[in-house]
């Protein structure tokens, strides 16, 4: 008996060590491509705030970020490169996290707020709001969050329990009836307010206050959180309604979180805009270099990214061209969803079905 015992345990320990690195394995890469995440943020901001048509040198920008006055230098940091960049990383990373929680939550990767009109509808109610009402300032970005929230609430009301693409279809339907309305009110805008509603058509982290920075990070400080402690029954929610209740997950906790996303893409759009298909692409983007596994660190992070890179490409990539954000990452979403459209079902990660 001893013998048998004395010769399965060896075994045993090998299995269980096997067990442990399989689980230990993708916690690993994770911390990994979050770290090369951060550094590709860290690169792109400096390349952001340091080259470009006026380069500034390291030394120079922590003097500037001292307080010292460099003549030329300090202005165009302070009022131009550094609050662009520093909007980017933010809207980059609420983007990225809302659009990931929508494509998980929902079970599709089609399933972005660009794609059901969260974003058009936050757009539609700032533009009615300042060509039809006169609105300005903080009363305009309330108007949009107005407005994301609504059209969201409005899809959740139409799909009702069955979710999946009747949500999409759902989400599609109101994208085109906001996207009339933004035409309908683009046509009674006074040519005084024709700049700025351009700027609630395609997304831009260009002429931001600082006032504006402070309370979009002021709300992600309270935002980021709350989703985080939401998400942490995110893989649950991934196996479909049925089977997270079975799990004692119930739906409430899955409309926190699309709450939570909602805000994120809303706030996110009230400060600069809708910056087209980042909340679409950063999500897949990341589920494919994290081994198909969801993260919404990973995603806010690489939301960051394809901002600032979008940013600098607009402001420098073409002569006597300075591109809005927006235009340089809808041109190069829109091949993504085309391409994604062309690959096979759509109904879930990996061929889940979809609820």
């Amino acid at each position: 008996m001893l013998d048998r015992r004395s010769a399965t345990e060896p075994a045993a320990r090998e299995a269980g060590d096997v067990v442990r690195r399989a689980r230990r394995a993708p916690i690993r890469h994770h911390r990994r491509l979050v770290a090369g995440l951060v550094l590709a943020v860290v690169a792109a901001f400096a390349a952001r705030v340091l080259l470009g048509d006026y380069t500034v040198t390291i030394p120079d920008f922590f003097r500037i970020l001292g307080g010292e006055q460099i003549p030329g230098a300090t202005y165009i940091v302070m009022e131009s490169k550094l609050p662009r960049a520093v909007l980017a990383v933010l809207v980059g990373i609420a983007f990225g996290i809302g659009g990931a929680i929508f494509q998980t939550t929902l079970r599709n990767p089609l399933a972005s707020p660009d794609i059901v009109g969260v974003s058009l509808g936050a757009s539609a109610a700032a533009v009615s709001a300042v060509a039809l009402a006169g609105w300005t300032g903080w009363s305009v970005s309330l108007a949009a969050v107005g407005g994301a929230l609504a059209v969201a609430l409005a899809v959740r009301s139409i799909a009702g329990d069955h979710g999946g693409f009747r949500l999409i279809l759902a989400g599609i339907g109101l994208a085109a009836a906001m996207q009339s309305v933004i035409q309908y009110v683009f046509t009674r805008v006074d040519e005084w307010d024709v700049q700025l509603v351009l700027r609630w058509l395609t997304g831009s982290v260009n002429g931001v206050a600082w006032s504006t920075i402070g309370v979009l990070a002021a709300v992600l400080a309270v935002l980021l959180p709350a989703t985080a402690w939401a998400a942490r029954s995110l893989r649950v929610t991934e196996l479909g309604d049925d089977t997270a209740r079975g799990l004692g997950v119930g739906t409430g906790r899955t409309d926190l979180l699309m709450l939570l996303g909602t805000l994120l893409v809303a706030v996110g759009v009230a400060a600069a805009g809708p910056v087209a298909f980042v909340a679409f692409l950063a999500g897949p983007i990341a589920r494919a270099l994290n081994r198909g596994r969801t993260t919404l660190l990973a995603a806010g992070l690489v939301g960051a990214v394809i901002v600032l890179v979008g940013d600098y490409a607009g402001a420098y990539a073409f002569a006597d061209l300075n591109l809005p954000v927006g235009v340089v990452t809808g041109a190069f979403g829109a091949p993504f969803l085309l391409w994604l459209l062309a690959r096979g079902p759509l109904n879930g990660h990996r061929g889940r079905r979809a609820a």
